[in-house]
């Protein structure tokens, strides 16, 4: 497409005026700075701007995209007890931003379709997590384990993913995706799909204190006590700004992947663990209207310097996803 300029015409002379000058044309403006800005939310599925950690986006090849982001010195949710170091699940919300972000600008999903999240798994380094003195600007070197496979209007996809900080590695990750059409999605959910904000959970205990689960606001805990030893109901808050950004028809993935934080910590209390990796699976959505039973259980890891953690998450019996965490223990 061509850009036409157009010059403003100098004013006209009344007649008989004389202005004593011959106007000039003004010098042509200088090109304007490119500016950094967040992408827009609604190609990361984020309702409020300030959770936008994307900035932009180039295609290297067929299967390669890098992806810059940037994440804030203080974010009022992803950063450790501390406050020295960006929160590690805060390399997998940016993973799982990449990745519907290039479905919908470079692999074609319309915006109005729905996203299943099959697999979600990310790995960081610790002394990349530090926060320095402004925010901590990222690039994404993202490929397509494959051309999208697309079976009509469903389109599947894998991405594996090294995040940078500078030129060094902070976090690698690895997603799979599958995309469908809202029809398509509202047959698949059987009449529940209904984005109204659901009704706060009835408590019938008081939720876990905030320091046995790594967080240090009782609004961000998500688990309250059950019978049975590593075992926890899982009841967050629906109306949390962060973790229920915007109205959905079910629990999202990232609630999962933080109630299964909490357990790890619940369960090594009072030994604090951060989870610098985690491997988790999707089996199912979690529904709103359903008990959810989160458990937890050490299990053999390859390093032995690290605590390694299964979580489960179950609903009516049935899975609902299964993460293993690793981190490394910090007493209390």
């Amino acid at each position: 497409m061509t850009l036409l300029a157009f010059r403003t015409p100098a004013p006209a002379l009344a007649a008989g005026t004389d202005s004593g000058t011959i106007p000039r044309p003004a010098a042509a403006a200088a090109p304007a700075p490119r500016l950094t800005s967040t992408v827009a939310k609604e190609y990361v599925h984020r309702a409020c701007h300030a959770e936008v950690f994307l900035t932009g986006s180039e295609q290297l090849t067929d299967t390669t995209f890098a992806v810059t982001a940037q994440w804030p010195r203080a974010h009022t949710f992803f950063s450790t007890p501390d406050g020295t170091r960006h929160d590690p699940i805060q390399a997998a919300e940016t993973i799982r931003q990449a990745g519907l972000y290039l479905a919908h600008t470079r692999f074609g999903v319309p915006l109005d379709h729905k996203f299943m999240m099959w697999n979600l798994d990310y790995t960081t380094r610790p002394r990349q997590l530090l926060i320095g003195a402004a925010p901590t600007d990222l690039t994404l070197e993202v490929r397509l384990l494959a051309q999208p496979r697309r079976t009509g209007t469903t389109i599947d996809f894998t991405l594996e993913t090294v995040v940078r900080r500078g030129i060094q590695p902070a976090a690698t990750g690895y997603a799979r995706f599958t995309t469908v059409p809202d029809s398509t999605y509202q047959r698949l959910r059987r009449g529940r799909h209904d984005a109204g904000q659901p009704s706060a959970p009835a408590l019938t205990a008081e939720p876990l204190p905030p320091a046995r689960v790594g967080r240090l606001r009782p609004g961000d805990v998500v688990l309250t006590p059950a019978d049975a030893p590593g075992s926890w109901h899982l009841t967050p808050d629906f109306w949390h700004p962060i973790l229920f950004d915007h109205a959905n028809d079910h629990i999202p993935g990232m609630v999962l992947l933080e109630a299964a934080r909490q357990a790890a910590n619940a369960l090594s209390s009072p030994v604090t663990v951060t989870p610098t990796a985690a491997a988790t699976t999707f089996h199912r959505y979690a529904e709103h209207d359903a008990p959810t039973m989160i458990t937890a259980r050490h299990t053999p890891g390859e390093d032995p310097d690290a605590l390694t953690t299964t979580v489960t998450g179950h609903q009516h019996g049935e899975p609902i996803f299964t993460t293993v965490l690793t981190g490394h223990p910090d007493h209390r």
